[in-house]
């Protein structure tokens, strides 16, 4: 059995994420005849200083295609991997990043690096005969999740300015009643809103409900009104999360303009917004309140708004330089974790466990594009995240990752689940 957890092959291929926009899947066996083939996703509303991407440029495919990805997976990161001990995923991915050589992996590409990070850790969770959680507890902790009902942004073409309305089902006492009341919702929503004239059947990227409500605060009354319609209590059985993705609407000059609005905010005026939304409504999570680099105004959100969970994402960007900043900034108080934005798995594990020693609420997340693969779940489950967030309770590939859960709600019925922090 001596070296049988060793990489005898890495391969890899084009293909399509759930926008129809080309991604990398790879392939990575191993001497043993196990195998790990993963797909990697791509987000839309992309922070500046996340992981980089390798796309090809050019006509084909919108400039978008990844051959030369693949290529590089095929060549280079074959070549230098070929003959490790999967078991070693830490020292893999070590030997990626310095391969790379950049401190973004703009050389090589994140998409082509994390392609192979999470092939090889499937590969060696199929040489030991378990999940892939199971490579990184005993004790799997299933998440609360964070269901995507109404979107706007980036999500859905800017119908409303702020990113995403979200609902948390903080009632509920196990996940599959959690998710059960969170498709509730979202179908109750869907229906108030065809009933108000609003074309419910139009699909957000991430599967929420699209439509040109006109302002923020009507996408939140409609959620309102969907959580009432499905029968379930408002802030007791089901609250809410918002994702105003701020970044999108930043000048960069201290204004934040609001297109569908017609407005424009100071910071400040910015935060007394979300303040006032908060005392409105059952709100227990905010994302991405201002912009990546605001981080004055980030440290006065977070002292007035410091009984709500504050999620960074472009904020931190699942990076462990930014994260400290943040921390000793006291900055926010949840970090969003988006393998794809670190570039490996050992890397956003690493953000993981740096939030969770010092106290951040930590929300492992899908991005838009994505595909029909479900290793993100297990890594959720595995790396004892408490909250998951894939968008909504439809489209393939978000149900990919739901279903993933309940199974393995189902075959560990002994497991915990996080339930509202």
């Amino acid at each position: 059995m001596v070296g049988l957890a060793r990489i005898e092959s890495v391969d890899a291929w084009q293909v399509l994420d759930s926008r129809g926009t080309p991604t990398v899947a790879a392939r990575v066996c191993l001497r043993g005849g196990h195998e790990g083939v993963a797909a990697v996703p791509a987000g839309a509303s992309t922070g500046t200083n996340e992981a980089v991407e390798v796309r090809d440029g050019g006509t084909a495919w919108r400039g978008k295609g990844v051959a030369t990805a693949v290529a590089v997976v095929k060549g280079e990161i074959a070549r230098a991997v070929i003959g490790m001990d999967a078991a070693d995923l830490a020292g893999l991915d070590t030997t990626l990043r310095e391969l790379d050589g950049t401190p973004r992996l703009s050389r090589l590409g994140a998409n082509a690096v994390l392609a192979v990070s999470v092939s090889a850790a499937l590969a060696f969770a199929a040489y030991q005969g378990v999940p892939l959680w199971r490579l990184y507890t005993q004790r799997p902790l299933l998440p609360m999740p964070m269901v995507n009902v109404v979107s706007g942004g980036a999500h859905a073409g800017g119908l409303i300015d702020i990113q995403d309305v979200l609902v948390v089902p903080v009632g509920a006492g196990s996940f599959a009643e959690a998710l059960a009341w969170a498709a509730r919702v979202r179908a109750a929503t869907a229906q108030v809103a065809a009933e108000r004239g609003n074309p419910a059947w139009l699909v957000a990227d991430e599967g929420g409900v699209a439509a040109p409500l006109g302002s923020n605060r009507a996408a939140l009354d409609l959620v309102m009104s969907g959580i009432q319609a499905s029968g379930l209590r408002p802030g007791t059985d089901v609250a809410l999360a918002l994702d105003l993705a701020a970044s999108q609407f930043d000048g960069h000059n201290g204004r934040y303009r609001w297109a569908v609005e017609g407005r424009e905010l100071s910071a400040a005026e910015l935060i007394d917004e979300v303040v006032e939304w908060c005392r409105e409504y059952p709100v227990v999570s905010v994302e991405d309140l201002l912009g990546e680099d605001d981080w004055s105004a980030w440290q006065q959100a977070t002292r007035v708004l410091g009984g709500v969970q504050l999620v960074g994402d472009d904020l931190f960007v699942t990076d462990s330089e930014r994260l400290h900043r943040g921390v000793q900034a006291g900055v926010a108080n949840a970090v969003l974790i988006k393998p794809n934005q670190s570039g490996t798995l050992t890397s956003a594990y690493q953000v993981l466990g740096a939030a969770q020693d010092n106290g951040y609420g930590t929300v492992v997340s899908a991005r838009s594009g994505e595909t029909e693969d479900h290793w993100l779940a297990d890594l959720a489950v595995g790396w004892r995240a408490g909250q998951i967030k894939v968008g909504s309770t439809t489209r393939g590939e978000r149900l990919a990752k739901w279903n993933r859960l309940l199974r393995i709600e189902h075959e560990h019925p002994a497991a915990e689940f996080a339930g509202w922090r």
